[in-house]
């Protein structure tokens, strides 16, 4: 079993490979966990994690930039369905688009928009949301697995993804209004949350995520 995260210049790449083998390890899985910007890598990967930190813009153009990547990912998430995680922006550009710095398409993987957070509602509220926030879990999904309302998560971002449908938004989190904290369909899920800072909740979800057959 192999699980690759993909570098293209944005993410915390040493401490999402660190936690992600972490996981692995009490999940009592032997798998070869490593960080990659090769596109042959990805297609003979079993699963694939996605960071990102950073404007949407620069990021997107970061990725599309590698060589074959994105032809990569196509086939090997949207073609040959292998389960695939998106941290931060990693989980933005699964979008339309964002509108950060104008408008900058996006994978189109899950239908929506990258906006700024609105805090108008509560202006004693700061952007970027930084920090611990309390998740509240909209439906089941198997990477949520022993994982609940009320649980903490630690965010960094200015940005959040409005979902078109929201049967795709699995959590949110409130600050001023809600905030998409996790999507997903099919294969594909994301985490506007930072799992290799999330300590407890954060490992479950990698748990869940490395075992998890959609």
């Amino acid at each position: 079993m192999k699980t690759v995260i993909i570098d293209y210049g944005s993410g915390n790449l040493r401490s999402a490979e660190k936690s992600t083998v972490r996981a692995a390890s009490e999940a009592g899985l032997n798998m070869d966990v490593s960080v990659t910007s090769s596109p042959d890598d990805v297609l003979k990967a079993d699963r694939i994690i996605l960071p990102g930190v950073g404007a949407f813009a620069d990021c997107m153009t970061g990725l599309t930039s590698l060589s074959g990547m994105r032809e990569a990912l196509e086939e090997s998430v949207l073609k040959d369905a292998k389960p695939f995680l998106g941290i931060c922006v990693g989980m933005q550009l699964l979008a339309d688009a964002g509108l950060e710095h104008g408008r900058k398409e996006g994978l189109g993987w899950i239908s929506g928009e990258v906006v700024e957070i609105d805090v108008s509602a509560e202006p004693q509220l700061k952007v970027p949301h930084m920090g611990w926030n309390d998740l509240i879990i909209n439906s089941n999904h198997p990477v949520l697995n022993d994982i609940n309302t009320g649980d903490h998560a630690y965010f960094v971002h200015s940005y959040h993804v409005n979902v078109s449908d929201t049967a795709n938004v699995l959590a949110h989190v409130d600050y001023a209004s809600k905030i998409t904290a996790i999507i997903g369909r099919d294969n594909i899920v994301g985490t506007q949350f930072h799992p290799e800072k999330s300590q407890a909740v954060g490992l479950k979800l990698l748990k869940n995520f490395l075992i998890w057959s959609p």
